[in-house]
């Protein structure tokens, strides 16, 4: 690799001259790099995903293997190089190349834009399925040492705003743009973290709830045949307020929940009101904000009977804040809602998929490239939850993302190799350095 050896004036410093020279060598930005690849180890998610893939190139031509194409792309979004043209210049990293599997000095370099975005457009539908199971298997097998008491799957949609010409791409009148609408759900155990289950990237003027049916069935027949007879909890906001959905979870002999958000409407704001004039005199009153949460039975034109709707009437000082919840659960209907309510969790992980892994980086012409695109920012997801729970107990046990990158990826390091070893120099000064010993432990591959 040239470098540049130019001088470069930075100033006075105490009356010595500051200068600054790109020969430092063999340097990284991204050190952290192999705690993820350590992560990947143990969960074998880069290796599962590539093991679904079908290469075609001709055997003797081939100098970049679909694992390392694969885990060289989910390495650099996850440390935040989330577009292919980055590669270009992280091919020569010492410290990628090492986490991909060459070494750093006397191996070839990785692969260039061109040869990811061949990669990235040649997937086939049949290989997007199996690799979005991969999502799945990944869950069961973190959570199969016991029974849990339940499973929480909470679905949400969220906008991908497109500006080509990509295939698919639709104006959304809700969101006052193009874009694609990919549908993500996440799996919850017994009071755990929400992990990634499901992303699926759906043409942009579809309905929130388009698919979701079909969806839950597949992943409720999966825990099932892990947990036989678990209860499940759906959870979605009023995009999933489908007739069918309900009906399908009422209809399963072994307990499907659902605690779904309703839009208002005529009818249940009547509902609500006896209980909005109450809480309004209350308001008055007392000068704070007041909730109160009664239940009702509720039928839709097109419900085939009455189902449990938890009105929530709520009134602040900005005015009448009504909420509406469709569930076939018992118990207590302020339990219940806060129950759905925990479901704005589900947020802040849809906000790491976008702000901090730029999920949204859907620029191909091909949908199922773009499709593609979504699962291996998928992967790179998984692989940094994979640190945050290896970090319990620690400062960084409920760390976002974006901590996470910037706070143990993003470290300094000098790479040398010897004939013997590959040596990692990291800063004396680095602040977390005493985690990685608890880090690596946790991390220990899983034994085959």
């Amino acid at each position: 690799m040239t470098q540049c050896l130019a001088q470069l004036p930075l100033g006075i410093l105490h009356g010595k001259r500051v200068t600054g020279q790109f020969d430092g060598g063999d340097i990284s930005s991204d050190g952290g790099l192999v705690l993820l690849a350590q992560a990947d180890a143990q969960l074998g998610l880069t290796r599962q995903m590539a093991a679904c893939l079908r290469d075609v190139r001709q055997p003797g031509k081939v100098r970049h293997r679909r694992e390392e194409l694969l885990a060289q792309r989910v390495y650099q979004i996850a440390a935040g190089y989330e577009d292919c043209n980055d590669a270009d210049d992280l091919r020569h990293d010492p410290v990628l190349k090492a986490v991909v599997g060459r070494l750093p000095e006397t191996d070839h370099d990785l692969a260039s834009q061109p040869t990811l975005s061949r990669f990235e457009n040649r997937v086939t539908r049949r290989e997007l399925w199996q690799m979005a199971q991969v999502l799945v298997d990944q869950f069961l097998a973190r959570h199969e040492a016991a029974r849990p008491k339940y499973v929480i799957l909470d679905f949400d949609a969220t906008d991908d705003e497109t500006h080509g010409q990509q295939q698919f791409a639709e104006f959304h009148g809700y969101y006052d743009h193009h874009c694609y609408l990919p549908l993500i759900v996440t799996g919850q155990v017994a009071g755990g973290p929400q992990e990634l289950l499901v992303a699926w990237l759906r043409r942009g003027a579809c309905h929130a709830g388009r698919g979701a049916l079909a969806v839950l069935k597949r992943l409720v027949a999966r825990l099932r045949a892990q947990w036989p007879g678990v209860p499940i909890i759906v959870r979605g906001d009023s995009g999933f307020a489908l007739p069918d959905l309900y009906t399908w979870c009422e209809a399963q002999e072994k307990a499907v929940w659902y605690v779904i958000g309703l839009a208002k409407n005529s009818r249940l704001l009547a509902l609500a009101e006896p209980h909005l004039q109450a809480a309004r005199a209350e308001h008055e009153r007392t000068a704070e904000k007041v909730r109160r949460l009664h239940d009702a039975e509720y039928a839709a034109d097109s419900w085939p009977h009455e189902r449990r709707v938890l009105i929530k009437a709520e009134v602040t000082d900005r005015g009448d804040n009504p909420r509406f919840v469709v569930t076939n659960l018992r118990g207590a209907a302020a339990g219940l809602y806060d129950l759905y309510a925990a479901r704005g969790e589900m947020e802040n992980r849809i906000k790491e998929l976008k702000c901090d892994l730029r999920i949204d980086r859907t620029s191909c012409h091909r949908f199922a490239a773009n499709q593609f695109r979504v699962l291996l920012h998928a992967a790179a997801y998984l692989l940094l939850c994979a640190l945050r729970y290896g970090l319990a107990g620690t400062e960084l046990a409920r760390a976002q993302v974006s901590t996470l990158q910037r706070r143990l990826l993003k470290l300094g390091v000098r790479v040398k190799e010897t004939a013997r070893r590959v040596w990692l120099q990291f800063a004396s000064s680095c602040p977390l350095q005493s985690l990685w010993p608890l880090l690596l432990a946790r991390l220990k591959p899983r034994p085959a």
